[in-house]
C-alpha cells in the first residue's frame, strides 16, 4: 500500500483499474480520504478488508454506500469505527452477504444488527472479540437467522479461570443464570456454526441454535459452557447431514 497520504497513487491505481473486485488496506498506509477515492473509482468493489486501519473511522466507512456492489467486507483492528458506521454501511450497501467483525471494541449492537435482520441478505456473519457485543445483542438479528447460513461468536477470553484470565476472564457480560427468557428465532439453513469461550444458560440467548439448524455441516464449539446432554441429544436428532464436530471442553 501506499504511505499517507499518497491519494495520487491510489487514484491512479483506481482509475487505471476501475473493475477491481477484491482489495485489502492494512495498517495505517489507508485513512478515510482513501476510502473515498476507492469508492468513487472502483464501482465494481465487491469485497474489501479493512485491518488494523486507525486512521479510518466512521465518515469514511460512510464512503462505501457509493459501493453499491459491496457484498462482503471485513474489519479487523479498526479502533475507531463504531455502530453508526455499521449502520450506514448495511443501509447503503444492499448487497451486502458476508460481515466479519474481528476485535472492534468500539462496535455495539444497537441499529446495524436490528437493520441486516429485517433485510435479511446477511449469509456469513463473524464477530470475534468485540467487547461491545453480547449474546443478548446478537438475538436482535431476528428473522435474518433464517438465511444465515456461517455464524462464527467468540469472546476474548476462556471462561475458565486461571492465572492468565483473572477473577473474571472470559465470562460474557449478559450472562445470567436466572434468566428463562425463550427465543424463537429459525436457523435453517445454517451450515456452519461456531461458538468460542462463551457461557450459554439455560433457554437463553444462542443456546437456541442448538437443535434448530437442520442444514448444519460443521459444528464447532470451544469452551462453551452451560451445554448438557440434552443439547447434544438436539443437535442429533435434527442436523442429519453434520459433517464435522470440533468440541474443546473446559480443562
Amino acid at each position: 500500500m501506499w504511505p499517507l497520504p499518497c491519494y495520487r497513487s491510489l487514484d491512479i491505481v483506481c482509475t487505471r483499474f476501475p473493475n477491481l473486485l477484491p482489495l485489502a488496506g492494512h495498517g495505517n498506509q489507508l485513512d478515510n480520504q482513501g476510502l473515498s477515492v476507492l469508492s468513487s473509482h472502483c464501482p465494481s468493489l465487491a469485497s474489501l478488508g479493512l485491518s488494523f486501519c486507525s486512521y479510518i473511522d466512521d465518515s469514511g466507512l460512510g464512503y462505501l454506500a457509493y459501493s453499491k456492489k459491496l457484498a462482503s467486507l471485513r474489519l479487523t483492528s479498526t479502533p475507531n469505527i463504531t455502530s453508526r458506521g455499521l449502520l450506514t454501511v448495511s443501509v447503503h450497501c444492499q448487497s451486502l452477504s458476508a460481515l466479519h467483525i474481528i476485535d472492534c471494541n468500539k462496535v455495539g449492537s444497537k441499529d446495524w444488527l436490528e437493520y441486516l435482520g429485517s433485510v435479511g441478505s446477511l449469509e456469513e456473519l463473524v464477530v470475534k472479540n468485540c467487547e461491545g457485543i453480547s449474546q443478548d445483542d446478537l438475538l436482535k438479528f431476528g428473522s435474518g437467522w433464517i438465511n444465515l447460513q456461517k455464524f462464527v461468536f467468540e469472546i476474548k477470553k476462556r471462561f475458565f479461570r486461571n492465572r492468565w484470565a483473572g477473577p473474571n476472564g472470559g465470562y460474557d457480560p449478559s450472562y445470567d443464570p436466572h434468566s428463562l427468557n425463550m427465543y424463537d428465532s429459525s436457523c435453517e439453513n445454517m451450515k456452519d456454526l461456531k461458538l468460542g469461550s462463551i457461557e450459554i444458560a439455560t433457554g437463553k440467548g444462542l443456546r437456541f441454535l442448538l437443535g434448530r439448524c437442520k442444514a448444519l455441516e460443521k459444528l464447532c464449539l470451544e469452551y462453551v459452557r452451560g451445554l448438557n446432554d440434552n443439547d447434544m441429544i438436539a443437535l442429533s436428532q435434527s442436523c442429519n447431514n453434520l459433517k464435522s464436530i470440533s468440541l474443546s471442553l473446559d480443562p
